[in-house]
């Protein structure tokens, strides 16, 4: 598998999918066609849970999310879940700044819907 990384812009995050077992996400999502930025990301994704690295750690700071990100980034965790599923060591930091209710409680809306355990972390 290769890398896939994405340089942030105004509208879209970075994104850095590595399969050494990195994958991060910080920024804005606010693209103008969420699947032209999201469909890669998550075949990328379903490829990498396949044969994941022995220990993965996804970190996602996101400042804003449109409902179109939301919806994917909903999909891209799921398909992360299978991970730990699968019995591989899974860590999921999802950063919000303090103050940001409405990020923080997207990271705690993912972590029930999904039943996956994510590490909230204010920051300042």
């Amino acid at each position: 598998m290769d890398k896939l990384e994405h340089p942030s812009s105004a509208k879209t995050p970075y994104v850095l999918l590595d399969p050494a077992g990195i994958i991060k996400f910080r920024g804005r999502s606010i693209p103008e066609d969420v699947g032209q930025l999201y469909d890669p990301v998550v075949a990328w994704i379903n490829d990498y849970v396949q044969k994941p690295s022995a220990e993965t750690e996804v970190d996602v700071a996101m400042e804003y999310l449109n409902s179109g990100s939301s919806k994917y980034m909903l999909k891209i965790l799921k398909a992360i879940k299978q991970i730990d599923v699968m019995g591989f060591s899974l860590k999921i930091n999802w950063y919000y700044e303090e103050g940001d209710d409405d990020i923080l409680e997207r990271g705690e809306y993912y972590a029930s819907i999904l039943d996956l355990d994510i590490n909230l972390v204010e920051t300042e």
